[in-house]
């Protein structure tokens, strides 16, 4: 029996707020790491991020005019590992002639940011304030489509990317506003977290299509799923966190409380797949990123689900994947 790996630090998620700070950008994320903690709780694992709010003054004013209050200090300290979430404001512009602004822009210069120890989230108009601070020169990042030129003008030395959710350069993450936030966090708790958790956040809020700098249908752990059925919903929970478990269809029937012949035609009309098609390709997922970790085939195919090398190698050609299990293990231990 393997040991148990020790549960990893939680994360320290800071959002800094300032006044008129758009609700949205950071209401949303924030419910999605909320949801997620609430979700490791339930299976019995440590919550993974410990979320907090901060601003240059401990009150300030929201851009629906909603009042925040007991406001934490811009951090001075970090123990353990960090995310600072910066968010847009209103206006075609960024003000940053405020004390409250340059506090902030003060703070921010005075952070080192590292991937894996304290990274940076910018949701809409936030990646223009951390441009102001210099932390965006040499990197790749996006914005809100009314402030791309500001922001090129901002930092001629961040290479701005245009229609994109958001975009990845470790250790900033960036996202183009509002709603898109929610996406970038999603998928940041997909990296940390697993998918099958990511998804189930997601449904959760009710956002069974995810967006990202990928096609989401190439993920099966998000493929799918473009449904609002409970039950189906619950069917493909189970599967997802237990690919590897002795699943048949009269088994996902009992999940769902519905007979065998019943869930195969809700699988049809609403996921438009049959449900062991289903299994077959999370299975083949979970064999692919065993194999990126660098699991042997043999090891692969156990902790999949596939009873053996010849039933993983017969999905992985069923589903035309390139190459074989055997050189995808080669590469990823090259």
């Amino acid at each position: 029996m393997e040991p148990q790996q020790p549960e990893p630090a939680p994360i320290r998620v800071v959002f800094v707020l300032l006044p008129g700070s758009l609700v949205l950008d950071w209401a949303g994320p924030a419910e999605a790491l909320r949801i997620a903690n609430q979700r490791l709780r339930a299976a019995g694992r440590a919550e993974r991020f410990a979320i907090e709010f901060a601003s240059p003054r401990p009150t300030a004013m929201g851009s629906v005019g909603v009042a925040l209050a007991r406001l934490s200090p811009l951090p001075t300290a970090w123990d353990g590992p960090g995310w600072v979430v910066l968010v847009g404001l209103p206006g075609d512009a960024i003000a940053i002639d405020n004390p409250e602004t340059q506090d902030l822009l003060h703070w921010l210069r005075g952070l080192r940011f590292e991937r894996g120890r304290l990274e940076l989230v910018t949701v809409c108009a936030g990646a223009v304030l951390a441009a102001h601070a210099g932390a965006l020169a040499g990197r790749r990042a996006t914005t809100h489509h009314h402030h791309l030129g500001e922001l090129r003008e901002v930092e001629p030395r961040c290479e701005v990317v245009s229609n994109r959710v958001f975009v990845i350069d470790p250790p900033l993450y960036s996202s183009a506003g509002v709603t898109t936030g929610i996406d970038l966090i999603l998928h940041r708790i997909g990296e940390l977290c697993g998918e099958a958790l990511a998804a189930q956040v997601a449904q959760s809020m009710v956002m069974p299509l995810r967006r990202g700098p990928h096609d989401p249908e190439l993920s099966p752990f998000l493929a799918y799923r473009n449904h609002l059925h409970a039950a189906l919903h619950r069917v493909q929970d189970a599967v997802s966190e237990r690919p590897q478990a002795d699943w048949n269809v009269p088994r996902m029937a009992e999940v769902a409380h519905t007979s065998a012949r019943h869930l195969t035609r809700l699988f049809v009309e609403h996921a438009g797949v049959a449900p062991l098609a289903y299994l077959r390709r999370l299975r083949l997922a979970t064999a692919q990123l065993a194999l990126a970790s660098g699991a042997s085939v043999t090891r692969a195919a156990e902790q999949s689900g596939f009873g053996s090398d010849t039933q993983l190698r017969r999905a992985w050609h069923q589903f035309g994947l390139p190459g074989s299990p055997s050189e995808a293990g080669s590469s990823s231990r090259a």
